[in-house]
């Protein structure tokens, strides 16, 4: 799990600038047993009414690029998960 928590870290490093660029961030909490990546949006990010579509086609789809494994991606501080 070390190796995958890796990976998604680097994937995440290459979205923050532009997360940070609108005063949002992104914070890695687990990846569960069942592969599904528990993030946190912060800053902006957590108000946004773009976060879904943020997490969905901009941060899931970047890690599942490069760790297919991965099931899911849910921000633990949104109301719906995606």
């Amino acid at each position: 799990m070390k190796k995958l928590t890796k990976k998604v870290e680097e994937v995440l490093e290459q979205i923050r600038p532009y997360l940070q660029a609108d005063g949002g961030n992104v914070s890695l909490l687990e990846i569960t047993d069942d592969y599904i990546v528990k993030l946190e949006l912060l800053g902006a990010c957590k108000s946004c009414s773009m976060s879904r579509m943020t997490m969905k086609a901009g941060i899931e789809e970047s890690i599942k690029r490069v760790a297919p494994e991965i099931r899911g991606v849910e921000a633990v501080n949104i109301k719906a998960t995606v």
